[in-house]
């Protein structure tokens, strides 16, 4: 624990006593499970109205010291530390609700039905945007092309953006609409423009070719975007969530989030990192880490690129595709300049977190990082590797001795199972989404879902960590079973590891005195049903600073 949570935990300890019974919550259930190691499971916990948990035990001890407590009584149902994402995009989400929903369409044909149908709801020049789309859902398996919406949207732009956010699709309105030539056998750095053999684009922009018609698109206003970040983290409390750490966040973003705090209408915690070595970071070297005095906000990480993703084949590998031969992916930054970046923050004490999913996104980050961190890589930097998605024998340790933590979102191996083998082939799926070497080997593991790439739904990432099995329970006994996790290790990967990878251990992640008193209140126990029934968990109240943002209409909490 850093010295400054220390300090203000003593501090509260001190003054638990002298709690007034008129700011005093005593809320009691069945079984809280605390995550803390001192003090695992408990019936009560009775906390202030500044949100700061003030002791725990049994019912009756915690009624007999705050007899004229507010009461809440969560009967039956269990209730734990408050669920963090580690890894997902709040704007994005919210823009989902905005947008063409494009998520587990079957089809090109059911693609088209979607956007006919969100078009009618839009002025005659507006351009149609949407996203979730996947190929690798679709009878063909292959890209779809400009072709594919011209019948369609002959005069409207049209740009869809691939369920990873690493592709995008475009009809030849959106591409006329781009200020340059596309033609050729010319490629943007860290992308490429898909072409046929007469150096046509079909439509399909990959990673960094995706910002030529991005920058095309009318600007997002201001009203618009900022309501994408409300809509997206109101989803995230409905769904159990008291915390994201949001991986790529703008200047113009984390001023959006500030007037939010500033408001007092920030329903959870957000741990902003910087995207990229750009303005935002640029700010936090100048003028030093920022925390919002609520304590709903902070950025004090930067997040890079190195690659691009598997399914979408821009995953920078060492070898080719073993389904694409000759393609070897994109490194989105040069092992160059991931390493000046990482210098830079090093030296403004800025936590590092790259993206990297392919075996060699993964070994450059990994050398870039012992460069900068050199003799202080034992220190206690906490720097991260988001998603470590595939990674060599050699590498696979090195996270563990470099002090690097594993940032993983357990439902993309379930999302990816049924073609990420095809992609890597027989010998390096076997490094792929390594969650429990990975945890063996000593690294520390913080889950995510990289939402809205995935489900917002943490109660799918604990599911998937301990089945990796889809929603079916297929494969019988799970996909590449030796990596599962147990559900304890599920859920700390997602409460305390979680909270330890945003430097928020001495807050929360876990319910303890001192802390914050983020929880979730569950109708069933996630550690003590079958691994296979965690999906189904029911969330009858989300909790921040001993507040419900969250409250299901059927709850028994009163």
């Amino acid at each position: 624990m850093h010295k400054l949570g220390l300090a203000v935990t003593t501090l509260l300890l001190a003054l638990a006593g002298s709690a007034t019974a008129a700011n005093v919550t005593v809320l009691s259930a069945a079984r809280i499970h605390t995550m803390d190691t001192a003090q695992p499971r408990v019936q009560a916990l009775a906390y202030d109205d500044s949100g700061r948990i003030l002791a725990l035990g049994d019912t009756a001890a915690l009624v007999k010291r705050y007899p004229k407590a507010k009461r809440v009584d969560a009967g039956d149902a269990t209730v734990i530390p408050g669920l963090i994402d580690a890894h997902a995009h709040v704007s994005g989400l919210g823009m989902t609700m905005l947008t063409a929903d494009l998520v587990d369409a079957t089809s090109k044909d059911d693609v088209i039905r979607r956007l006919r149908e969100f078009a009618t709801k839009l002025p005659a020049d507006a351009w149609l945007i949407g996203r979730g789309w996947d190929q690798n859902d679709w009878p063909e398996k292959r890209f779809p092309s400009a072709a594919d919406l011209d019948a369609a949207f002959p005069d409207r732009p049209v740009w869809l953006e691939r369920i990873d956010g690493h592709a995008g699709w475009a009809n030849s309105a959106a591409m006329r609409a781009v200020k340059r030539d596309l033609a050729g056998s010319w490629q943007p750095d860290g992308g490429r423009i898909e072409r046929d053999a007469a150096g046509k684009p079909t439509g399909i922009f990959v990673d960094g070719a995706t910002a030529l018609v991005d920058e095309s698109r009318p600007p997002l206003d201001e009203a618009t975007a900022e309501r994408a970040l409300v809509l997206g983290m109101q989803s995230a409390v409905e769904h159990g969530l008291t915390g994201v750490h949001d991986a790529g966040v703008s200047l113009a973003e984390l001023q959006r989030y500030r007037r939010i705090a500033d408001r007092n209408e920030m329903p959870l915690r957000i741990t902003a990192m910087a995207a990229g070595d750009g303005d935002a970071l640029a700010q936090i070297c100048r003028d030093g880490l920022y925390r919002h005095p609520s304590g709903r906000l902070q950025m004090r990480t930067v997040k890079l690129y190195a690659d691009g993703a598997l399914g979408s084949r821009g995953a920078a590998m060492l070898q080719d595709y073993s389904d694409d031969h000759g393609n070897r992916g994109l490194m989105l930054m040069s092992p160059e300049a991931m390493l000046a970046a990482a210098i830079k923050a090093k030296g403004c004490g800025v936590q590092v977190a790259t993206h990297a999913i392919g075996d060699r996104g993964n070994h450059e980050v990994l050398e870039a990082y012992a460069k900068a961190l050199g003799a202080d890589a034992a220190g206690d930097h906490r720097w991260r590797i988001e998603h470590a998605q595939v990674l060599t024998p050699q590498d696979l340790p090195r996270l563990a001795q470099l002090h690097v933590i594993a940032s993983m979102q357990p439902t993309h191996a379930t999302s990816d199972m049924p073609w990420a083998e095809d992609r890597v082939g027989p010998q390096r799926i076997v490094g792929a989404y390594a969650w429990r070497q990975l945890r063996d080997s000593g690294a520390r593991l913080a889950l995510g879902s990289d939402f809205p790439v995935e489900s917002v739904d943490p109660r799918f990432g604990l599911y998937s960590a301990a089945t990796r099995a889809d929603s079916h329970g297929l494969p019988v006994g799970g996909w590449f079973p030796q990596e599962k996790l147990t559900a304890f290790e599920a859920l700390r990967g997602f409460t305390l590891d979680a909270a330890y990878a945003g430097f928020a251990e001495s807050e929360v992640g876990s319910l303890v005195v001192g802390k914050r008193a983020d929880f979730v209140v569950l109708k069933e126990d996630p550690l003590a049903i079958a691994p296979a029934r965690l999906r189904e968990l029911t969330v009858e109240a989300t909790y921040v600073d001993g507040r419900a943002v969250y409250t299901a209409a059927s709850t028994a909490v009163k």
